[in-house]
């Protein structure tokens, strides 16, 4: 499937089906395409630790030890997705071990900003968030 800027997708050269942009219910949405790939709580923290360490790299040992709670499995599929995504660059040193350091591309540190935004978001809302959750305050509002 490719898919154009203006959120035309191609299945397989069979239909053109043009999507109006922020359709959130459309698969070929692009705001419901990139929070598919980078929606979860270990996208945004890799993204925070490459990001502080930029210009620079991580080495994968490192990233796992500032990342509480990741497994091993987890932050390999993670790294692996977002090399793939074009937003960490990989670099091996032939070593043994081989010594495998991670950086954000570019277009990885353009990320930063609207991650570090939720961010900001999380932590001057969650208290209250949590508060309505602890009083069943969504489920007055539905009574």
């Amino acid at each position: 499937m490719s898919i154009s800027k203006d959120g035309t997708f191609d299945s397989g050269g069979e239909v053109q089906v043009t999507t109006r942009r922020g359709d959130l219910f459309h698969p070929a949405c692009p705001t419901r395409r990139l929070l598919d790939r980078i929606g979860t709580k270990w996208v945004s923290m890799v993204v925070k630790l490459l990001a502080e360490a930029a210009p620079g790299e991580l080495r994968f040992a490192e990233l796992r030890r500032r990342m509480p709670g990741v497994s091993q499995k987890m932050l390999s599929v993670t790294l692996q997705n977002l090399t793939a995504d074009g937003l960490v660059a990989r670099r091996v040193e032939p070593t043994v071990p081989p010594k495998v350091h991670y950086r954000l591309t570019e277009l990885g540190l353009s990320l930063e900003v609207p991650l570090s935004a939720l961010r900001t978001w999380a932590e001057e809302n969650m208290a209250t968030i949590d508060e309505a959750l602890a009083s069943g305050g969504a489920l007055r509002e539905m009574s």
